[in-house]
C-alpha cells in the first residue's frame, strides 16, 4: 500500500464534495433509505444504518437532515425503493473501473453509465470482468494532525477491535478490516472519540495501472467526471495510479 496516499485522494474528493454538497447529501439519503428498508429505522438495532450515519457525519451532513431521511425512509407513502446495481468495465489502457449505483430507474442508469464509458474511450464489461482485481475491505482514514494517540497505541486499539492491517502514511493512518468487522472497529474508534476523515467499506485495487499518455489521462478523467456527475452513482473504484 505504501506510495499511494489515500488521504491525499480523500482530501481531493472532499474538496469536490464541498463544491457540490447537494450531491453527497443525495447519495447518503439513498443509503439511509436502503439501510432503513433492510434493517429498520433504529440505529441501535441496525449496524448498516449506524455506518451510514457515521459516513454522513464525516461528510458534514446536518443531524436534522439525517433524522429527516430516516423518518422519510420509514414512512410507507413517500419512501422510494432503490435498486443496487454494480457495473464493471475498462477505461484507457485496460484500467479497471467498478461503479456502484442506487437507482429507481434501471434503464436510465444503464444508459448513463454506458455513455460515460463510451465518451472516455472505455467500455462496460460483464459482471466479474474486473472485480477480481480488487479486494473488498473496510477502510478507515485518520488524519495524524487530528489524532492525539501514538501510532503504536492506535494500532493496538484497532487490532484488538478486529482490524486486519494498520498502515502509517506521511500524513495519515490507514486501517483495513474485513467487511464484516468494519462496524466493530469503527465503533471502537468512536468510543475513544478518535475523529475519522473517512470510514467506509470500499474496493481496494490489488495492483495499479499507470497512464503515461496524456490523451489516456484526459479520457480517464472524462469517464470519472461523467460518473461523478450522475446522481444514480454512489461510488466509483478504479486502479489508475493517479
Amino acid at each position: 500500500m505504501s506510495g499511494h496516499s489515500k488521504f491525499a485522494n480523500i482530501k481531493h474528493k472532499k474538496e469536490k464534495n464541498d463544491a457540490a454538497k447537494g450531491k453527497i447529501f443525495t447519495m447518503i439519503g439513498k443509503e439511509i433509505a436502503v439501510a432503513v428498508r433492510e434493517g429498520g429505522p433504529n440505529p441501535d438495532n441496525n449496524s448498516k444504518l449506524r455506518d451510514v450515519i457515521a459516513k454522513a457525519k464525516a461528510n458534514n451532513v446536518p443531524n436534522d437532515t439525517i433524522e429527516r431521511g430516516i423518518k422519510k425512509a420509514s414512512g410507507s407513502t413517500e419512501a422510494v425503493n432503490y435498486t443496487a446495481i454494480t457495473y464493471e468495465g475498462y477505461g484507457p489502457n485496460g484500467t479497471a473501473i467498478i461503479v456502484d449505483t442506487l437507482t429507481d430507474n434501471k434503464n436510465r442508469t444503464a444508459s448513463n453509465v454506458r455513455n460515460a464509458f463510451t465518451k472516455g474511450g472505455g467500455n462496460v464489461g460483464t459482471t466479474g470482468c474486473v472485480s477480481f482485481m480488487f479486494d473488498q475491505k473496510g477502510q478507515i482514514i485518520i488524519d495524524k494532525e487530528e489524532c492525539s494517540r501514538e501510532a503504536d497505541d492506535l494500532m493496538m486499539l484497532v487490532l484488538d477491535a478486529g482490524a486486519e492491517d494498520f498502515n502509517e502514511e506521511e500524513d495519515s493512518f490507514e486501517i483495513l478490516t474485513a467487511p464484516e468487522d468494519f462496524s466493530g472497529v469503527r465503533e471502537a474508534l468512536e468510543a475513544e472519540k478518535i475523529p475519522m476523515v473517512s470510514a467506509e467499506v470500499t474496493m481496494i485495487p490489488q495492483t495499479f495501472v499507470e497512464l503515461s499518455d496524456e490523451e489516456d489521462k484526459k479520457k480517464m478523467n472524462r469517464i470519472l467526471d461523467l460518473l461523478e456527475e450522475d446522481d444514480d452513482v454512489q461510488a466509483v473504484y478504479h486502479n489508475w495510479d493517479e
